[in-house]
């Protein structure tokens, strides 16, 4: 069954109003017609299931015939601040942050980042990774669409990170196996955590000074080295598995 999100203000009490690209999306990609299930996220825990009942040219009315909780959202918001990388690794890295359960990604310009947004681009390209992150959310069945911010200083992102419950720095020097699992047995609990991942070049030995000196826990996410596009998809997904609720 396709999945649609809309604003808590187009739910009706047995109605819901959909507007915007979805429209086109559902006429003209998708070729539904009326008398199709589909089923409507207002961006929190609320599902609906609901039929379409006409397509018009700017909107699409469908009619509710079930309203559930249905909650597929961690029990802890994760927030990924990456380096900057090369190339399009960056659209890569939020549609398969976002499968993985991260709320919000930030990207981060860090000593050893090759790649820049350029400044005069930037809009654009957040507007983009934005889009990326929603079609993600769409195709995972999540309660909510995961934010991409615009891009922080290291600075800035550790500033951010100071708000959360718990901040990780897996870093490729690390060492001790088992300060990782006990670490990460410890997230039980936490309500926030902010995750942080170095860009090609890795932290430089600056970035992982300051994280130590505001008490950000380094880890290890093993023996072998991970490419930037790797490593905060492995930790997420070991974030995952261990904090995932029945």
């Amino acid at each position: 069954m396709y999945r649609f999100f809309v604003e808590p203000s187009q739910i009706g009490e047995k109605k819901i109003t959909i507007i915007g690209s979805d429209v086109n999306h559902i006429k003209n990609v998708l070729r539904m017609k009326c008398g199709e299930k589909i089923a409507i996220s207002d961006g929190q825990e609320q599902e609906y299931y609901c039929i379409i009942e006409k397509l018009e040219d700017e909107q699409i009315i469908a009619t509710i015939e079930e309203i559930a909780m249905d909650r597929k959202e961690l029990p802890v918001r994760i927030t990924l601040f990456q380096g900057i990388p090369k190339s399009d690794k960056l659209e890569l890295i939020i549609q398969k942050a976002v499968e993985l359960g991260v709320c919000e990604i930030v990207p981060v310009a860090m000593k050893r980042s090759v790649a820049k947004i350029d400044s005069k681009k930037v809009d654009k390209k957040v507007e983009r990774f934005n889009a990326i992150a929603l079609s993600a959310a769409k195709q995972a069945k999540r309660n909510v669409i995961p934010t991409v911010t615009m891009p922080m200083s290291w600075k800035e992102a550790v500033a951010y990170g100071k708000t959360m419950d718990a901040c990780l720095v897996p870093y490729e020097d690390a060492r001790g196996m088992a300060h990782t699992k006990e670490v990460i047995r410890n997230l039980h609990g936490v309500k926030s955590i902010a995750l942080y991942i170095g860009p090609e070049g890795g932290f430089d030995d600056d970035e992982i000074t300051q994280a130590k000196e505001e008490g950000f826990q380094v880890i290890t996410l093993g023996k072998r080295i991970l490419r930037t596009e790797t490593a905060g998809l492995a930790a997420l997904s070991i974030f995952m598995y261990e904090l995932e609720e029945d």
